[in-house]
């Protein structure tokens, strides 16, 4: 603070509204909540809902989505937040008894800017493999009955509260 109460630091406040990106309630996460569109379940909870992504970038690649209605992160309650990153730990939890990869990337993009391609909050959990590249992302649908493979043997190792 400077003698007349002013901060000598700048404001760096970040106005993210601006950048914002809408919640819109036909998106395909908020779809698949409702019974809309199918998914491959992997774990559910009263306040979030885990699935295996279809067009994954690696085997075992999975989201979890928060049943709360919100498009970035920015907007969504404590509780939903705890809910999702306690299922995000224990699915990285269960992907890597399952799978034996050598890393597990756990990712989370807020606004188009960022990668973020489906208005809804989710958290990606994708095995990782060394000298394995990552598949392009949102590029090919997986075949159903490989996902559901993987999802069984994840699920196996999911551990409910």
């Amino acid at each position: 603070m400077d003698n007349i109460g002013n901060s000598a630091l700048p404001d760096m406040t970040f106005h993210h509204e601006r950048n914002a990106m809408n919640y819109d309630d036909s998106n395909p996460f908020a779809r698949i909540l409702r019974g809309e569109l199918p998914c491959i379940k992997v774990a559910e909870t009263d306040a979030a809902l885990a699935f295996m992504d279809l067009m994954p970038q690696a085997d075992g690649h999975l989201l979890v989505v928060p049943k709360e209605a919100a498009a970035e992160i920015f907007e969504l309650s404590d509780a939903s937040t705890v809910a999702c990153m306690r299922m995000t730990q224990k699915l990285a939890i269960a992907v890597r008894a399952a799978l034996r990869p050598d890393g597990v990337f756990i990712g989370q993009f807020n606004g188009a800017a960022a990668g973020q391609t489906v208005p809804h909050v989710h958290f990606h959990v994708i095995p990782r493999w060394e000298g394995q590249p990552l598949r392009m992302h949102a590029r090919d649908v997986a075949d159903a009955d490989t996902l559901e493979a993987l999802a069984k043997r994840i699920r196996s190792h999911w551990r409910a509260d």
